[in-house]
């Protein structure tokens, strides 16, 4: 994909798209690894930048072992088209430790660093004064507002959410957000990146949590409020929502699974935009978890205990 100046539209061009995931971390850093996995996978150039060689390296195996459980099952009687799969998405991968020596012949940026605004606007005021005037920068944030984001570069009209989720090779869906400023032409463009990468898109303002997580945390924080009033368990609460709802998961399972200091992080910032929302309210009990390191899966405990 390429903007053409003199069709003034988005065309398919065998370039496509060359993709920036810049210094990532954390739990963001598996979920994107995925998103540069599909991309490579669908025929786009894909530039991987993070800190070091060392993460680098990982984040590249990790992407193979990934390939390699992917072509088990579609290429399960075809073991050589798979091996062949491999080989060509793999040769759509580069890496870099530096964003700026790389964002000058790009088309698109991904970014998925650390949740953090002051963090991550640095770090697109840095790579927009290197990046092409037609560079559509986007984010993966999940609950920072992409406004605020935009307005710390020159390219408003170029500047937009890609959400995806995790298991990405799996999950259908890309949240598309659309600021005030984004142009119909950017918009349409991260549109089609999505269906062009094997994604249902779906488009959504840029409000707070975007509509899954504006939906599901919202739950989650609901739950706990129940469990800290006392009207049930935590383990019938989950039983009910699995067995009465069909959800694979019942919500404190799902708070442990997705971390419950990232939790605590998105509630924490919506009431901060939001203080009279009570949708938004803190949870002391949730509070205290984090502050003893309970996160949930990733240390062994949380609001369950893991072995």
């Amino acid at each position: 994909f390429r903007n053409s100046e003199n069709e003034g539209r988005l065309l398919l061009t065998n370039e496509k798209w060359k993709l920036t995931n810049s210094e990532v971390r954390d739990n963001r850093k598996l979920c994107f690894n995925r998103v540069l996995q599909v991309a490579a996978a669908s025929g786009h150039t894909v530039v991987l930048v993070d800190q070091s060689d060392e993460i680098l390296k990982k984040s590249t195996k990790g992407i193979e072992e990934s390939l390699k459980r992917v072509t088990k099952k579609k290429f399960a009687d075809k073991p050589e088209a798979g091996a062949e799969f491999i080989e060509k998405t793999l040769k759509n991968l580069t890496t870099s430790t530096d964003a700026v020596a790389v964002v000058h012949s790009t088309d698109l940026v991904i970014e998925a660093i650390v949740e953090n605004q002051e963090i991550k606007s640095e770090l697109f005021k840095r790579l927009d004064k290197f990046a092409p005037e037609h560079t559509i920068f986007t984010s993966n944030t999940s609950s920072l507002q992409i406004t605020q984001l935009a307005n710390s570069t020159t390219r408003q009209d170029r500047f937009g959410g890609l959400h995806f989720f995790n298991p990405v090779p799996m999950m259908k869906l890309v949240e598309v957000v659309k600021t005030p400023m984004t142009s119909q032409k950017t918009y349409e463009s991260l549109m089609d990146f999505s269906k062009a990468v094997g994604k249902s898109p779906v488009s959504c303002k840029d409000t707070p949590g975007f509509i899954v997580n504006r939906l599901l945390v919202p739950y989650m924080m609901e739950a706990v409020r129940l469990f800290e009033r006392g009207d049930a368990s935590k383990e019938d609460i989950d039983v009910a929502m699995k067995l009465g709802a069909g959800y694979p998961m019942g919500p404190f399972e799902l708070l442990d699974y997705v971390g419950l200091d990232t939790s605590k992080y998105i509630i924490d910032g919506w009431h901060a935009i939001e203080p009279n929302n009570p949708l938004f309210l803190p949870s002391p009990l949730l509070d205290k978890l984090v502050e003893e390191k309970k996160l949930g899966r990733k240390t062994g405990e949380g609001f369950y205990k893991y072995n």
